[in-house]
């Protein structure tokens, strides 16, 4: 017996099920907070260097005293959107007079003092990381998204080895020292470690509470419900948008954010481990102690039948021939399609990521900036739900991603040629380029999936989180990257670099098959017939009753291109 029909059985999603996909659910606000929340702990607030001799210097203007040892000092900027020149002073020695330099040189400067405006504090501008050290901030954002790759991996051999349960509350317990560590930080050093394993304690909290919610949810469902959880990543960004404005200091928002993750060790007695993981480890009484407790709460009768150990022994949980894995490689088309799959997943990853940390970088309210790129997430996800199984991955994909580019591209003009007062309108390209590449992350992850062969999916689909982690990374550099470029262009560079890749990305998705209303590839040789015509297009069973009445058979050791035999039998 499949463990999809014993789901069936159950109720695709009974209140059993939406009770521990709730659960999940609140987990994956969480989520979403830390994932995004360098975005405020390592923002970097306006600054100029700090006047020498002047010990209680602010940035704010304090008298005109205050004022003309600030024009003594600090050199104007050559970017007409700042005030000051943020990591250049005068040599005093240089002056002739109070209002006039002759012969002035100008050094880069060791101290700085910060607007306070924004942020009472950030780790940024507590430990001086700007000018010659703002690499650090890209830096310590990138450990984080190492920290998600890490812990993904070992994790996730821990939830297959002990279980899906014991490694949630594994990442949980860590997620509580890390992020409570992070907001206490004394040094820079202690600070990217604590990144480190945020990053692979959320990872490692995520995932196997993901699968334990939806496993036990029927195929039906399973890819609505795997969709949703992404709005609880955008509530967490809304959340997170929330403490920031009303605290306003990195440590007390890290703390704000840290203490409510104990609450998840309460999951050790509200979780239940997967069944299907138990079935696989031969723990049948467990699993069916789960099961018949499922179906109590869904008011469902099952058959004795389904309970019976025997019909169990044949779940499996899917393991990849590596052999057949490698073949992916030798044949042109599926080397291009995985090539192109791998592309766009970087692609996306780092503009989403990259328009995130960017938000800052806007003008305008930043909290309103950083709202408005949480809630545009919200539509993003809706669209996918809505058109996918209407219009098709590969055209939606192509359009949400054209639409995401060129609105990022097109910030250079607004940026660059109009004046401060119609800078509303690049907040508003920069919100469109992030509700197409939001909207293109939900399409990709489907149409990726779909398109490898089941023989080796789930190895095809683990290589995407490689590309997907070297996206993020670089995410966080290209977004500094703008701080050693002077001028209004320095500002624009990044969108400028995400719209590009994003509209070449799209472009060479073209090439890539659509797999709405297709069967999808079983072995290597129908992943490189799939999307040719020798490839037929899935026929129509919508009086056929699958489960009771298809046969299928199908030797484990097929040749690479070996077709399978179908038969259907169809009610006399």
């Amino acid at each position: 017996m499949d463990f999809d029909q014993i789901t069936t059985h159950l109720g695709a999603f009974g209140r059993y099920q939406k009770f521990m996909y709730c659960l999940i659910c609140i987990a994956s606000v969480f989520s979403g907070i830390f994932t995004v929340i360098s975005a405020i702990i390592l923002a970097v607030p306006e600054h100029r260097c700090k006047i020498p001799g002047y010990d209680n210097d602010t940035y704010e203007v304090q008298n005109e005293r205050h004022q003309e040892y600030i024009k003594r000092y600090i050199p104007t900027s050559t970017d007409d959107t700042q005030p000051y020149d943020r990591c250049h002073i005068y040599a005093h020695d240089d002056w002739d007079n109070i209002s006039h330099p002759e012969n002035v040189t100008k050094i880069r400067c060791s101290s700085w003092v910060y607007d306070q405006n924004v942020f009472k504090e950030t780790f940024t501008s507590k430990h001086d990381l700007v000018c010659d050290s703002s690499y650090k901030t890209a830096m310590a954002t990138s450990l984080y998204f190492t920290g998600v790759l890490v812990g993904a991996n070992v994790l996730g051999h821990l939830s297959d080895a002990f279980g899906r349960k014991i490694s949630f509350i594994v990442g949980v317990i860590l997620l509580i020292v890390s992020t409570l560590s992070l907001g206490l930080s004394p040094s820079y050093t202690f600070f990217c470690v604590c990144m480190v394993l945020t990053g692979g304690a959320s990872e490692g909290m995520y995932t196997p509470g993901l699968v334990i919610g939806l496993e036990l949810v029927g195929p039906s469902k399973r890819t609505v419900t795997g969709t949703v959880t992404n709005y609880f990543f955008a509530v967490g960004m809304v959340i997170l948008t929330g403490l920031a404005y009303f605290i306003r200091h990195w440590k007390y928002v890290e703390i704000a954010c840290a203490v409510p993750t104990s609450l998840f060790l309460l999951y050790w007695w509200l979780l239940p481990e997967s069944p299907r993981w138990l079935i696989t480890n031969q723990r049948y009484l467990e699993a069916e102690q789960i099961l018949r407790k499922a179906a109590k709460v869904n008011r469902v009768s099952l058959r004795e039948e389904v309970f019976d150990h025997k019909n169990w022994i044949d779940i499996k949980t899917e393991k990849t021939n590596k052999r057949k894995f490698f073949q992916l490689f030798k044949s042109r088309v599926l080397l291009i399609r995985m090539l192109i799959i791998w592309l766009n997943m970087c692609v996306i990853n780092m503009t989403y990521y990259g328009l995130t940390l960017n938000t800052g970088y806007l003008d305008g309210d930043y909290y309103l900036n950083f709202f408005l790129s949480a809630l545009v997430e919200f539509p993003a996800y809706t669209i996918p739900l809505l058109l996918m199984d209407r219009i098709g991955r590969k055209w939606l994909h192509f359009v949400c991603m054209i639409v995401g580019g060129t609105a990022c591209f097109s910030t250079m003009f607004t940026i660059l040629h109009l004046d401060q007062s119609y800078q509303q309108v690049t907040v508003a390209l920069a919100m469109l380029g992030k509700l197409g590449i939001t909207a293109a992350f939900s399409i990709i992850i489907v149409y990726s999936a779909e398109l490898f062969p089941t023989v080796v999916r789930s190895a095809a689909i683990s290589t995407c989180s490689i590309f997907k982690w070297m996206g993020t990374v670089v995410a966080a550099y290209i977004v500094k990257s703008g701080n050693f470029i002077d001028g209004r262009f320095g500002r624009v560079f990044p969108m400028v670099v995400f719209g590009v890749v994003s509209v070449v990305a799209a472009l060479l998705a073209l090439f890539l098959p659509e797999t709405m209303d297709q069967d999808l590839p079983e072995t290597i040789g129908d992943g490189i017939r799939f999307g040719t015509p020798a490839y037929k297009i899935k026929p129509d069973t919508s009086s056929v009753d699958i489960l009771a009445d298809k046969n299928v058979t199908c030797s484990e050791n097929d040749d690479p291109g070996t077709e399978v035999s179908e038969s259907y039998k169809y009610p006399e």
